[in-house]
């Protein structure tokens, strides 16, 4: 379906008898997330015609995925979890999330919403509209993502902490998804799931979700040094494959001992993004396993217009860059990274290609504003991580000198790389 076609998302349960599907007659197409019984088997995308798609159409397109007993049930737990929501001057935005998450059907979830360096008294007003227990307000008065989620992290006093972002809305099972997986593998330190597209109404939004490629797939993963996945040769130095901050969730005790979220990366920063990213290499690099669980997945509100999707990309590219930054200032990163620069070359010309198939909407220089976002994240990590070191924040190191756990990756990568 091309990019530029109207298209409205939904759910479908191929369990549950199919009707037609009559939506909007602006809608040229419907993309549907199909599940089994809550879990997701796949999307698919059903042309509408005057908005309508009959039954026998969403059949055909549904059997194309494959029979519904292919799919393996996602375990659920009612083991006590933590929400965190970092957020700032996004009442409305933050009032639909949290709807979303209290609706969930986990019974023992605590939500901590950060507001952090607030401008106005906004966000503690929509939060004492729900007048919920599970729900508590933390003001912080530090700027920044990674500051709010440390803030939520050292708040927070479940095992498990789940992390999810202003503009998203959470699966009714998503919190049960999130403590089920953790309950099935306790080897797991950290876990990240799908974030799908909530709408795809205008040609910024479906070309932010071409461009962006945030679903990583439905199928369960997991990653770690002992086993590096086979279809990524810049491992662990590896964005996006892990997922993404909007849909995360740690184990702790364990985040604490690493440190946290680099205060010097993320939104509210002048790196803009990578703190998600380098979050989660990271951990890895300590020697931990990360997960992947398609039936924990959320829905994101892509910006709707033209000069908030350009200021999107470029925050990306500059975070991508002040990652790479860090990894260089690493000298075992560093090492471990130069080995894989051929590989990473190529992957940001899969990159641009995936831009330039996004649509009319893209930014016609998307491929300069990435370069000059990548020249400027260096620079911009370096200003920041000043700023937050003078302020006595949080700023862990990529690779611990005295670990023994590096030494274990430079070996690994030596048998890895040609």
């Amino acid at each position: 379906m091309a990019p530029n076609e109207p298209t409205w998302v939904g759910e479908l349960d191929r369990l549950v008898p199919m009707h037609d599907l009559q939506v909007g007659a602006d809608y040229r197409a419907a993309r549907l997330l199909v599940t089994v019984a809550g879990t997701p088997q796949g999307q698919v995308t059903v042309p509408l015609h005057g908005g309508r798609a009959t039954a026998a159409d969403l059949a055909a397109a549904v059997a194309r995925l494959g029979p519904a007993t292919a799919v393996r049930g996602t375990p659920m737990s009612t083991e006590p979890i933590t929400v965190i929501i970092a957020t700032r001057n996004r009442p409305e935005s933050l009032g639909r999330c949290l709807r979303s998450v209290l609706a969930g059907d986990h019974p023992a979830l605590q939500v901590v919403v950060v507001d952090n360096d607030p401008d106005d008294e906004r966000t503690a007003r929509i939060v004492d509209t729900f007048a919920s227990p599970r729900v508590r307000y933390v003001r912080e008065s530090r700027r920044g993502a990674s500051v709010g989620r440390n803030r939520g992290l050292a708040e927070a006093r479940t095992d498990v902490v789940a992390f999810t972002d202003d503009d998203t809305e959470v699966d009714r099972s998503w919190a049960s998804r999130i403590a089920g997986a953790f309950a099935a593998n306790p080897a797991l330190t950290c876990l990240s799931g799908p974030v799908l597209a909530a709408r795809l109404g205008s040609p910024e939004e479906r070309a932010a979700d071409v461009a962006l490629a945030w679903n990583k797939g439905f199928a369960p993963r997991t990653f770690s040094l002992a086993a590096p996945p086979a279809d990524s040769p810049i491992f662990p130095f590896s964005p996006g494959l892990f997922g993404i901050g909007a849909n995360l969730a740690v184990h702790a005790a364990q985040a604490r001992a690493a440190g946290g979220f680099d205060e010097a990366m993320g939104p509210g920063t002048p790196t803009h993004g990578g703190e998600d990213c380098e979050f989660m290499v990271r951990m890895v690099l300590a020697g931990h396993t990360l997960g992947y669980s398609p039936g924990a997945y959320v829905w994101h509100h892509h910006r709707p217009d033209q000069a908030a999707l350009r200021a999107q990309l470029e925050g990306y590219a500059i975070g991508l860059g002040s990652f790479l930054a860090k990894v260089a200032l690493s000298p075992q990163g560093r090492a471990a990274a130069l080995r894989r620069l051929p590989a990473a070359i190529a992957r940001l010309r899969h990159i641009s290609a995936r831009e330039a198939d996004a649509g009319d909407a893209m930014p016609t220089d998307a491929d300069q504003t990435r370069t000059r976002g990548l020249l400027a994240g260096p620079g911009a990590y370096l200003r920041s991580r000043r700023a937050v070191r003078r302020a006595g924040g949080t700023v862990p190191a990529l690779m611990p000198a005295h670990s023994d756990t590096p030494t274990l990756a430079l070996q690994r990568d030596r048998v890895l790389t040609p």
